[in-house]
């Protein structure tokens, strides 16, 4: 292996992001089975990673939304080039290429491991709040008749509301990501409004919700039983921010299992979310 000095960070193909996200399934952080997609079209630029001998050896995303807010997730080493440094050189690199991406003091934010938190935090990283994930079992329950499934001609509504529960645009991933394979997505109306979504995708082992945004807990519970609807018998994963205090009640009452957990960290302002609406986290990786 060449010195660690003379390591170059590289712009990922699709190719090499579909490298990043076979390790991570190795890494049994059970990934979507579409989800390369929809992490390409969030952002082609930004998936970066170091080479040795035109053999990629780590990597990670860079993602920019529309240059207003960053994140940095899918962040991995292959395992025989660890413990050598490499990993703490692609961090920085990665942060610093990030940082010039956006506009000037624009927040970047990450969902950080609990061993690799004070890691972050020397590299100007503050904890904001722990996410957790759950595990549940699909299960058949009536719902409102104000959910209904997501369709074509719905995106654009869908859209203006994620923009008010996640606080950035994010046009170009969700047109993918609201028409996966293997998924489904719910929204609750009231008014002709849009009060809640859910989108409830197949990954490698069982289903992962997210993001699960609803106006109040009773809305947010709604859309949930949906979800557990459309997989009975089916692992179901949710990962919740515990600072909100009506997601924990959430899982509590459907008995979710308790899987592990990161904290959401942020470098720079913390955005102004209302997280109190926000009962699913979409990905670890994108934010």
């Amino acid at each position: 292996m060449k010195s660690i000095n003379s390591f170059e960070l590289k712009r990922l193909n699709k190719q090499g992001l579909s490298t990043l996200m076979q390790w991570a399934l190795k890494e049994g952080w059970n990934p979507g089975e579409n989800d390369i997609d929809a992490f390409w079209d969030a952002d082609p630029d930004g998936f970066y990673g170091i080479y040795n001998e035109n053999e990629l050896i780590a990597g990670g995303a860079v993602i920019s939304y529309n240059q207003e807010f960053g994140f940095m997730g899918l962040f991995i080493v292959h395992p025989d080039f660890r413990g050598k440094g490499i990993g703490n050189k692609l961090w920085y690199l990665r942060r610093d290429l990030l940082i010039n991406r956006l506009n000037t003091g624009a927040p970047i934010g990450m969902d950080g491991v609990v061993a690799m938190q004070p890691f972050y935090e020397k590299g100007g990283f503050k904890k904001d709040f722990r996410d957790e994930r759950y595990e549940f079992q699909g299960q058949k329950s009536s719902v409102s008749n104000k959910l209904s499934s997501i369709k074509s001609a719905d995106i654009d509504t869908i859209m203006a509301y994620d923009l008010k529960r996640f606080g950035f645009p994010r046009t170009e991933f969700l047109k993918t990501w609201l028409t996966l394979p293997n998924s489904k997505g719910f929204k609750y109306v009231e008014k002709d409004l849009i009060k809640g979504y859910a989108v409830i995708r197949k990954v490698k082992s069982g289903y992962k919700i997210g993001p699960l945004f609803a106006e109040n807990k009773e809305i947010a519970e709604e859309i949930f039983k949906a979800c557990l609807n459309t997989v009975e018998g089916q692992s179901v994963y949710l990962d919740i921010p515990v600072i909100n205090e009506e997601a924990v009640k959430l899982v509590k009452k459907y008995n979710g299992k308790y899987v592990f957990e990161c904290a959401r960290m942020y470098y720079g302002e913390v955005p102004k979310v209302d997280v109190g609406k926000v009962f699913g986290i979409t990905t670890f990786e994108l934010g």
